[in-house]
């Protein structure tokens, strides 16, 4: 309804201002180019106006025409963006895919559509890492360290480059350079850590280490890597406040000890390792003063007192009573451990030398030797990562790189 009443309006106001128009007194004359031109005032308003919209009409046509090529670059460009954005949309799915070749030859086409922005360039570097052309990708990567808010991005995946074919040195520096272009970056802080672990700079990596179980072990190989002995001292104090049930930890400490003249101090922290966490190369540093066979045996009634029932007790016991000659307490600490549950081919081997030693009883060795054949494995250092087995015990495995992941364990 107020449609139709707008359109009245307007019609009524349209035959107003033509009735008015149209009633204007007066002539209106002119001379041009020798040629007299007389009408009514409302024939020359209107033909004023006629003029008017003549020129307008040619004037945009004009316009328009002027405008013609400003308007093909921005549809080309517009087009070239078009294809672009469609080149970097099936680029992002085929590295999601896992199909390089489709990767690179898209990526290729959007730096050839946008030019080499920092995302174009980014797009080719990852699709040139996935198709395993590492010398394309790093060209891309160093072009990304050129652009102004984008050098991490071409820092970080250079150092993914160098850690691929194993360029410590290499990965080192640009891990450095990718601290200075955005210095705190979240990823950096554990990538220099894995790296310092892996160069065997073990105090960079007891810094960079995060609060936990790890910086013991760490702290244990800085220490044997340091070649002051008075900060050695520290960072084994360190490791061993760190973790008491870590065996390298307490044996660096109270080898530092030792070394210092404070053999009683050093005894102290061993039986109190022994205590938590029984190991034989606490009993091994612990006996290793003494030569009287013996004395080495009363040692080791003493450092196994507070926890005399745990296998490794039983073991070192069977061990320095039978070079002791006491041959029966050994037989009974032995036994006593296989009691318990512990069926080790150390455990067996034991018993055969203690039969021999015996000497009434021949089929007893050779039924203990039988019986180490067919034993569990002995006690190991085990990676709680990779449930790696080694012998001897590392700051980080040598398996899967993971650091103080090592403990010493049963199968």
């Amino acid at each position: 309804m107020r449609g139709i009443l707008k359109i009245l309006l307007l019609a009524i106001l349209a035959t107003g201002v033509a009735w008015w128009v149209a009633e204007l007194p007066g002539r209106v004359s002119g001379d041009i180019a020798g040629y007299t031109i007389e009408t009514t005032t409302p024939m020359a308003l209107l033909a004023f106006i006629l003029v008017l919209l003549v020129c307008l009409f040619i004037m945009g046509v004009l316009g328009a025409l002027l405008r013609l090529p400003g308007m093909g670059s921005r549809w080309r460009a517009e087009r070239r963006r078009t294809g672009g954005d469609l080149a970097v949309t099936r680029t992002l799915v085929a590295i999601a895919a896992g199909a390089g070749n489709d990767a690179r030859r898209e990526a290729h086409k959007a730096r050839r559509l946008l030019g080499d922005t920092p995302q174009t360039l980014l797009l080719a570097a990852e699709a040139a890492r996935l198709a395993q052309h590492d010398d394309e990708a790093e060209i891309a990567f160093r072009a990304l360290t050129e652009r102004e808010g984008a050098a991490l991005l071409g820092y970080r995946g250079l150092f993914r480059l160098a850690v691929g074919r194993e360029d410590w040195a290499e990965a080192a520096t640009l891990a450095t350079l990718a601290e200075r272009a955005h210095p705190g970056a979240d990823w950096l802080r554990p990538e220099r850590s894995r790296l310092a672990i892996r160069s065997g700079d073990w105090v960079g990596a007891l810094e960079l280490a995060p609060r936990g179980p790890t910086r013991a072990a760490l702290a244990v190989a800085a220490a044997r890597a340091e070649p002051d002995p008075r900060k050695a001292a520290v960072l084994a104090k360190q490791a061993w406040r760190l973790d008491p049930t870590l065996t390298p930890a307490a044996l660096g400490y109270a080898e530092h000890l030792r070394q210092a003249g404070k053999e009683r101090t050093a005894q102290s922290v061993v039986r109190h390792a022994w205590t938590v966490a029984p190991h034989p190369d606490l009993g091994t540093f612990a006996l290793q003063p003494l030569t009287d066979p013996l004395e080495r045996a009363r040692a080791a009634q003493r450092l196994t007192g507070a926890n005399p029932e745990h296998p490794e007790s039983r073991l070192l016991l069977a061990r320095t009573d039978l070079e002791a000659g006491l041959v029966g307490e050994a037989k009974h600490q032995a036994e006593a451990a296989q009691a318990a549950g512990l069926h080790q081919r150390r455990l067996f081997l034991l018993l055969a030398e203690i039969a021999e030693a015996e000497g009434h009883d021949p089929g007893a060795g050779r039924t203990a030797l039988r019986l180490a054949a067919d034993a569990d494995p002995d006690s190991a250092w085990r990676c709680e990562s990779c449930h790696g087995a080694f012998p001897s015990w590392h700051p980080a495995c040598p398996s899967c790189s993971a650091p103080g992941s090592l403990r010493w364990k049963m199968a």
